[in-house]
């Protein structure tokens, strides 16, 4: 099964052309710039029209407008998954999103991460686990520990995200393989290409 990996587009996606062919998409969120109904629609019905067998998005914390959205009538082969999975070809897909709502001091996301599944294969979140491809020049992480908690205890083969646009790559940690698939520097331009994996099913 080949995977493409991509994210934090942040409205640049149809600038994306001569893509590698795969089977499965995935973005992993910030498909939008400023959270807007019409960026994301846009966004979609782009996905929506790309020859890949399976199209799989989640929400990054620029995409505020998917807070509460309720998406009926996508076409069966794009799925939007918000702490929710999905089982392709017997892989385990789950997709946790980043939204920018504050308990007190404490960005809300424990309640995300631990709905994770013990049998994930592929993991999708948006933000990175704390110290790994999470790092502006190496001094600050923004990376959650909490996450990488977690990572650390399921052991998916794959976790794919993005959020840290400087930390773009691919590394691989205790037998999992991690992503960083921004694609934009930081003044939202398209620096980088979709990463490409092919896994065993």
């Amino acid at each position: 099964m080949k995977i493409l990996h991509l994210s934090d587009t942040h409205g640049k996606h149809r600038e994306l052309t001569d893509m590698p062919s795969a089977d499965i998409l995935v973005h992993s969120g910030d498909f939008t710039l400023a959270g807007g109904d019409m960026e994301a629609l846009d966004f979609i019905e782009w996905l929506c029209d790309l020859p890949y067998r399976h199209k799989i998005f989640i929400a990054g914390n620029h995409d505020d407008c998917m807070l509460d959205a309720s998406l009926e009538g996508l076409p069966k082969d794009v799925h939007y998954l918000s702490d929710s999975g999905i089982t392709i070809d017997g892989i385990s897909f789950y997709g946790a999103p980043m939204f920018v709502v504050f308990d007190g001091e404490e960005l809300k996301e424990v309640e995300h991460y631990e709905q994770i599944p013990d049998n994930t294969d592929i993991l999708i979140t948006h933000r990175p686990p704390l110290g790994i491809l999470d790092s502006i020049d190496d001094h600050i992480h923004y990376g959650s520990s909490i996450l990488l908690d977690k990572v650390s205890n399921i052991k998916p083969r794959m976790h794919l995200f993005g959020h840290v646009h400087s930390a773009y790559g691919t590394i691989g940690w205790k037998g999992i393989t991690f992503c960083n698939a921004s694609l934009t520097d930081w003044k939202y331009d398209i620096q980088y290409s979709p990463q490409l994996f092919e896994i065993k099913l």
